[in-house]
């Protein structure tokens, strides 16, 4: 599926390709060399980050925020297998990175709100967010996403103390989680991202 969406004048939501793979990790190479936001310590080489997409895209969404008048893209999300086992196929992992000069600007919500879209008509039920917090914020990490994923109606669900050692400090991590739908018995199977059409 070629997911394309023009939220307003100036942004569209569009599926990432493989060719995006070299400007999506410049943007994430911020938050793993500056930031505790991801516990990833190395920036992954640009052939290890495209399989990754790539992985991504056979089963689920990967979309980027695109600027209407540059083309250039503003930020990223997808969603990612929550554990490798079938009876877990409704439920997903999400993660949203969006460029260092433009957060706070509502791009995270409707890159989120997009994903969220595709991820039910996948028949997905339970989105979760892996999330990096901390009871004292610094210049690594603030508990920002915790709120912004509180404000897109997530619930905190877990929390991991001092579970994450990044530039000589440690850090928690809570899971929050949303539910898109009811679960039944028997109830829908899940449609890879590639079978979905527009009008699913």
């Amino acid at each position: 599926m070629c997911f394309e969406k023009k939220q307003n004048s100036e942004i569209f939501i569009k599926t990432v390709s493989i060719k995006d793979a070299a400007e999506l990790l410049e943007i994430y190479r911020y938050y793993v060399e500056n930031t505790a936001i991801t516990f990833e310590v190395e920036v992954p080489s640009l052939q290890e980050f495209s399989a990754r997409i790539e992985k991504t895209l056979k089963k689920y969404p990967y979309l980027k925020a695109v600027s209407a008048k540059t083309g250039e893209i503003l930020g990223y999300s997808y969603a990612g297998e929550f554990k490798n086992r079938a009876a877990y196929d409704w439920a997903v992992e999400t993660s949203i990175y969006v460029r260092k000069d433009l957060r706070k600007q509502g791009i995270g919500r409707l890159l989120l709100e997009n994903l969220e879209k595709i991820l039910k008509k996948q028949n997905i039920l339970n989105v979760y967010a892996c999330i990096g917090c901390t009871e004292k914020e610094d210049e690594y990490l603030t508990n920002a996403s915790v709120r912004f994923h509180e404000k897109m109606n997530y619930r905190t669900i877990g929390r991991f103390e001092n579970c994450g050692y990044k530039f000589d400090r440690w850090y928690s991590m809570i899971w929050m989680e949303k539910i898109l739908g009811e679960h039944k018995t028997p109830q829908k199977k899940i449609l890879l991202f590639s079978e979905l059409t527009l009008d699913n």
